[in-house]
C-alpha cells in the first residue's frame, strides 16, 4: 500500500472511530444516536440556508489552519494563531470603518491587507524572539494571544468613545456578497470562502514552488544542516511566523468584514485560532488537508447547534466526538501500523 493512501486513510478511520465512539456516548447518556447525527446532518446540509452558514463557519478554519500548517512545515509550533486573527480582526474592521466613501476596489483589498499585516506583525514578534534569542516560541506566542485579546479590547473602546464595538463597516469594505446571500436564503456566506481557497493555492507555491519554500522547510528540518548549507536561519524562521501571521490576520479579517462586520470587545478567545491546530493536525499540515479539516470541524461546529432544538441532545456530544477525532489522529502511528501489517499480510496471501 502507497505511503500517500496510508496518509489518507488515517485521518478518515480517524474520523469514523469519533463517530463511533460519539454514537456510543450517546448510547451510554441515554440519547438515540441515530436521531444526533440525523440533527447534525440536517444542521449541516438542511437546507440552503444551513449549507450557507456551514461554508460561513470553514471560511476562518480554513485560514486559521494554513496558519497552523505553514508554522509546522517550517519546523515552528505557532500556538499564537488566535492572538494574530483577534489583531487582524480588529485591524480589518478598523480600516473598514475609517475611509468613509472609498472605492469598494481600494478599500475592501485595503482592510485586508491591513489584517494580514497586523496577524504578520503579531508573528514577528515571536519569530524574531525565537531566531535571536532563542527564546521558544510556544511560551511568547501563548502569551502573545493574551496581549492580543487585552490590547484590542482596550482599542475598541478607545475608537467606539467607550462602546463595546467598533461600529458597522462601511459597505466599501465588505465581503458580503447579494447573490452569494440570495442563493443560500438569506445566510452570512460571503466572498472570504474564494480568499481563503486562494490562500489555500498560496501556501502550496510557497511551499513546493518557490526556492525560499524549500529553504523555509529545510530550516524546519533541520537548522544545523541548513546553516551549513549557507541559507540564512534566523531570517527563514523570522519569514515562516510572518507568513503564518499573515495567514492567521486574514482569518480575523472573514469574521470583521464578512461575518460580523464589526469588531467588538471579548470577553474570551474566539477558539478559532486553537481550533486551528486540530485542523492542521487532521490534514496532515498540507494545503488541501488543511481543506478536508476545516470543512469537518466548521461542519461539525456549525451542525452541532441543531442537535438540541432537533433531538435534545447537548452540544457537548459533538466537542467530545472532535476530540477523540483529534486524540485518534494524534494517534495515528497506531492506525498506520495496523493498515501496514493489514496489508503486509494481504500481500503474503
Amino acid at each position: 500500500m502507497s505511503k500517500r493512501l496510508v496518509n489518507i486513510l488515517v485521518p478518515l478511520i480517524s474520523v469514523i472511530l469519533g463517530l463511533i465512539v460519539g454514537a456510543l456516548v450517546m448510547i451510554f447518556s441515554g440519547y438515540d444516536p441515530v436521531a444526533g447525527y440525523t440533527a447534525l446532518w440536517n444542521g449541516i446540509f438542511g437546507d440552503m440556508y444551513t449549507i450557507g452558514e456551514t461554508i460561513r463557519q470553514i471560511t476562518p478554519y480554513i485560514l486559521a489552519g494554513l496558519a497552523v500548517a505553514f508554522a509546522f512545515r517550517t519546523g515552528l509550533f505557532n500556538i499564537g494563531v488566535e492572538g494574530q486573527l483577534i489583531v487582524g480582526w480588529f485591524a480589518a474592521a478598523y480600516v473598514g470603518i475609517a475611509f468613509e466613501g472609498a472605492s469598494k476596489f481600494v478599500h475592501l483589498p485595503l482592510a485586508l491587507i491591513a489584517a494580514a499585516l497586523a496577524g504578520a506583525l503579531w508573528g514577528f514578534i515571536p519569530g524574531l524572539l525565537k531566531a535571536k534569542f532563542k527564546v521558544h516560541e510556544v511560551i511568547v506566542t501563548i502569551m502573545m494571544n493574551y496581549i492580543a485579546l487585552h490590547t484590542t479590547n482596550a482599542l475598541v473602546k478607545t475608537v467606539s468613545d467607550g462602546g463595546d464595538n467598533t461600529g458597522k463597516i462601511f459597505p466599501s469594505a465588505s465581503l458580503r456578497s447579494e447573490f452569494l446571500e440570495n442563493m443560500t436564503d438569506f445566510s452570512r456566506l460571503h466572498l472570504g470562502i474564494f480568499i481563503a481557497l486562494a490562500m489555500v493555492a498560496v501556501m502550496w507555491f510557497i511551499l513546493e514552488k518557490t526556492t525560499r519554500g524549500f529553504e523555509l522547510k529545510a530550516v524546519g528540518l533541520n537548522h544545523h544542516a541548513s546553516d551549513y548549507a549557507g541559507m540564512n536561519v534566523d531570517k527563514n524562521i523570522i519569514l515562516a511566523m510572518v507568513i503564518s501571521g499573515a495567514f492567521a490576520g486574514l482569518g480575523g479579517a472573514m469574521e470583521a468584514l464578512g461575518t460580523f462586520e464589526y469588531a467588538s470587545v471579548k470577553g474570551g478567545f474566539t477558539g478559532i485560532g486553537f481550533d486551528g491546530i486540530a485542523v492542521a493536525l487532521l490534514g496532515a499540515n498540507t494545503p488541501l488537508g488543511v481543506i478536508f479539516g476545516a470543512t469537518l470541524f466548521g461542519s461539525l461546529k456549525y451542525g452541532a447547534l441543531n442537535m438540541p432544538n432537533e433531538a435534545g441532545i447537548p452540544v457537548e456530544i459533538v466537542s467530545i466526538v472532535i476530540a477523540i477525532i483529534i486524540f485518534f489522529v494524534a494517534s495515528g502511528y497506531v492506525i498506520r501500523l495496523f493498515i501496514e501489517r493489514l496489508s503486509k499480510n494481504k500481500e503474503a496471501k
